[in-house]
């Protein structure tokens, strides 16, 4: 089960920095925040990643071998990565209508599975 929560923890970690990281562009595109100073998108920024925080650390400790999990440090890692990018296609695509996935994000995917696939083979 330590390995379910990890994974779902890390999912959760991501979508908080997704839009700690671009959430603000969209907010700015809708016209909420296009006034805001640099320092205040900073700060609205900084208050999301508090909630990153929140759930990536409790995940990488749960996950973490020496801690009793299932994963090593470079899993732990790949695998987060493969979530940032998972959800971020997905936040990319549903926010920013004008995005779209070509070709080249398709064969990016493949080398993301079979980074996963080397990184978990014995």
């Amino acid at each position: 089960m330590q390995g379910v929560y990890t994974i779902l923890l890390l999912i959760v970690s991501n979508i908080f920095m997704t839009f700690a990281w671009y959430g603000h562009l969209k907010l700015q595109e809708m016209k909420i925040i296009n006034n805001w100073p640099l320092f205040g998108v900073i700060l609205f920024s900084w208050g999301m990643a508090f909630f990153e925080y929140c759930a990536q650390v409790p995940a990488n400790r749960i996950g973490f071998q020496e801690n009793g999990g299932p994963f090593s440090l470079m899993q732990l890692k790949v695998i987060q990565e493969v979530i940032t990018l998972i959800i971020f296609t997905l936040f990319t695509v549903v926010f920013f209508k004008g995005e779209s996935l070509q070709w080249n994000h398709l064969a990016a995917a493949v080398c993301l599975i079979l980074a996963v696939y080397f990184v978990f083979m014995k």
